[in-house]
């Protein structure tokens, strides 16, 4: 049987305009893989910004709880003072 003459698909078969051809197109896929690596930086780099600005706020929030609380222990215990000493005044 004959199968015909076929040619081989080798490198240095390539005609060189084919073979630009491919260079170009690898040329372009690393300019996009490049710039949607840059994107991808940028992104991370304003998410971390985001993430220390809300890490900021979440400090400020935790202190401005506890000073409430110290503040809501005082009352308290001066709204419980005073009962005493009007329960004392009365009786």
């Amino acid at each position: 049987m004959c199968y015909g003459h076929h040619r081989s698909l080798s490198p240095d078969r390539r005609s060189p305009s084919r073979g630009r051809r491919f260079l170009n197109h690898d040329a372009s896929v690393v300019e996009d893989l490049r710039g949607r690596l840059a994107e991808t930086e940028a992104r991370l780099e304003r998410a971390r910004a985001r993430e220390a600005e809300l890490s900021r706020r979440l400090d400020e929030m935790k202190r401005f709880v506890t000073v409430m609380e110290i503040l809501e222990s005082y009352l308290k215990r001066r709204f419980r003072e005073q009962q005493e000493y009007v329960t004392r005044i009365f009786s």
